[in-house]
Order: structure tokens, then sequence, then C-alpha cells
């Protein structure tokens, strides 16, 4: 929840004009609900695209204040973000409720970025597999286009904390997370998934988090509230992942 309209922009120009249009990675910008459409305007004729960070998987109805896929569609975004640990451990969101976001996301034709991570003590307590294979399970299903699906693994303890995890950590999770799709969708689905990270992603820490084998781009916060900082980050990832 940061920036104005008058504040957006100057971000998105400071963006654009430091980003390589050489650069051959995906890049996407997933701004609040109000800024959605004036930002799609922003990016015109870039690479970059634009997402939302919240959905309800209703497509119409008594539902004041939540915004529908085709809404999110209409207005010009490409990816939608289901299952930040926020919308998980601030708003109570379920494993059943954030399938149901990612299967009417789909539906539309939106991209999913689905977020899964465990919280501190759960780290602490070895069950960060146990945990993120739980959440794998009850927001993705057999039958769904697992091609059109992205995840990103947010240790909901490096989140806003100034903590990461180590690359051995980050890489031990994707890898973790490469399997499950695997046993799940097959071999080819497996190599072709994207495994983000997202947790206190730096310029400083993003070239040793991307050079993993199993970790395919970030889902970055706050460092993206400064064009150069994001920026760092885009090509640190264009460096490692190559796409």
């Amino acid at each position: 929840m940061h920036n104005t309209l008058a504040e957006a922009r100057v971000l998105m120009k400071g963006m654009r004009e430091q980003l390589d249009r050489k650069i051959e990675v995906d890049v996407a910008v997933c701004p609040p609900s109000t800024l959605i459409y004036p930002m799609g305007r922003e990016v015109d004729g870039t690479n970059i695209k634009v997402g939302a960070q919240n959905v309800h998987p209703e497509p119409k109805g008594a539902f004041t204040g939540e915004v529908s896929p085709g809404m999110l569609k209409a207005a010009g975004c490409t990816y939608v973000i289901v299952g930040h640990s926020e919308r998980r451990h601030v708003f109570g969101e379920d494993g059943g409720f954030l399938r149901k976001k990612v299967m009417a996301c789909l539906a539309e034709g939106l991209d999913v970025i689905y977020c899964v991570g465990e919280q501190l003590e759960e780290r602490d307590s070895g069950s960060t597999m146990g945990v993120v294979g739980r959440q794998m399970g009850e927001g993705l299903t057999g039958d769904m286009a697992i091609g059109r699906v992205t995840i990103a693994y947010e240790p909901v303890w490096a989140i806003g904390t100034g903590r990461t995890a180590t690359p051995d950590q980050a890489q031990d999770v994707h890898a973790f997370i490469r399997g499950w799709v695997g046993e799940m969708y097959g071999g080819e689905a497996s190599g072709a998934i994207r495994i983000q990270y997202g947790g206190s992603v730096k310029p400083g820490n993003a070239e040793g988090l991307m050079s993993c084998p199993d970790v395919d781009g970030a889902l970055v916060g706050g460092a993206c509230l400064v064009a150069e900082d994001f920026v760092s980050i885009i090509s640190a990832a264009a460096a490692t992942v190559g796409g």
C-alpha cells in the first residue's frame, strides 16, 4: 500500500529511463488496484507488464470493496499475486479460498504468482518443507494450467525484517518446490515452472540468490519503491537466470 498516482508516475518514469531495453527478462509491477490502469499506460511500449496484488474469485456480486479477475484483466493486468503472506496471516485467507482465486484468475486468462512460505517458528522447528508442501497442495490442483503459474517462495521471517534467507536456504526450498511440481505435473512442467524468491531482496543480495540453480527470479518488496534499486535487481536477474 504505497504511492499516490503522482508518486507512482515518478517511480515508473525512473524505471523506464534506467531500464536497459535489451534486457531479456520478464518484468512486472504490481501496484495498488487504483493505479493498475494508469500504470499500464505508463509502461505502454516497454517490456514491463502490470499485475495486481490481490483479487476476489467471484466474477461479480455483493462483495463490496473487492475486485474481480475480469475487472483486473480489463484494467490491463497480466499477472495476479495470490497467497501473499500478508493475505494469509493478516487477512486470514486460507488454502481453499486461495485455490478459488488461482482457478478464477487462470479461467480469466490471467497468469498467477502463487506465494508460499513459512513463519519464523516453523523454520526454527524444522517444519519448512511440510508447511510449503501443504500450501502448495492447498492452492494448486492437478487439473489447472500450471504453465501459467509462477511460484514465489517468501519466507515470512525475512519479509520487511532485513533478514534474508541465505542462498543455500533459498535453494533448498526452491528445489523442494520444483520436486513437488515434478511429482504432481511431471518432469517437463517441473523444468519449465518459474520459482521466485521473495524475502528482503535487495541489490546487494539479488545476484547471490538468483545464481542458485532453482531460483528463477525475485518477488521484490520494498526495494521496488526505489527505481535504481529495482533496476539493479532486474539487471542481476538478467545476468544470472537469463529469462
